[in-house]
């Protein structure tokens, strides 16, 4: 259903990052997920990685009550925030949203459109959680999803293509972007999957 690549930068140092990813396949679609703990080191690491598993037991469910249980389950921990999409290949739909600084970007296979940018709302997952509210866009075969963390500049954007193996998009994304003062995590994945 798709196929992925995934580019870390751990902060000198540090034993294990902060930033955390999850791609996870069902027979109805695919959840994907960027998870950056709050600040860094082994407690940032433990609060992305009790994320990774409330949203690994939740794939299938729709984003916004898994996100609010994420909330309520990480409210012991430092929080996160995160970035999760949730493709259904069956119907070429994605349902995405944002909480924090991850940054999501939806790349068109077909060169007619122009990219999708995923609206970040202010919080932290386990502190403060804002409204949520999931926008849903349809997908394509080979259309190419992009997560980056705030280890990352921005900028990345405009050099996107869908065309290119999501692997060495991951790592030239990192290479080139990373501002190297945080641990970054790039997830870039190209939906294959769907077949209308």
């Amino acid at each position: 259903m798709a196929e992925y690549g995934v580019a870390k930068f751990v902060l000198p140092g540090e034993g294990e990052s902060g930033d955390q990813h999850l791609v996870c396949c069902n027979e109805n679609g695919i959840l994907v997920a960027a998870i950056d703990g709050i600040g860094h080191g082994a407690e940032a690491a433990n609060a992305a990685k009790a994320a990774i598993t409330v949203l690994r037991n939740g794939v299938g469910e729709p984003i916004i009550p898994l996100v609010v249980t994420c909330h309520e389950r990480l409210r012991a921990t430092r929080g996160v925030v995160l970035s999760i999409a949730s493709v259904d290949v069956s119907h070429g739909l994605m349902t995405w949203l944002g909480v924090g600084n991850v940054h999501g970007v939806l790349v068109r296979a077909d060169k007619k459109s122009t990219q999708e940018t995923l609206l970040l709302r202010g919080g932290v997952i386990g502190d403060h959680l804002p409204q949520l509210q999931a926008a849903v866009h349809p997908v394509a075969q080979g259309d190419l999803l992009v997560f980056a963390t705030d280890g990352i500049r921005t900028d990345f954007t405009g050099t996107l293509s869908a065309l290119e193996n999501p692997q060495r998009a991951a790592d030239r994304i990192l290479k080139v972007f990373g501002n190297r003062s945080d641990d970054a995590l790039v997830l870039a994945l190209r939906i294959t999957g769907i077949h209308l």
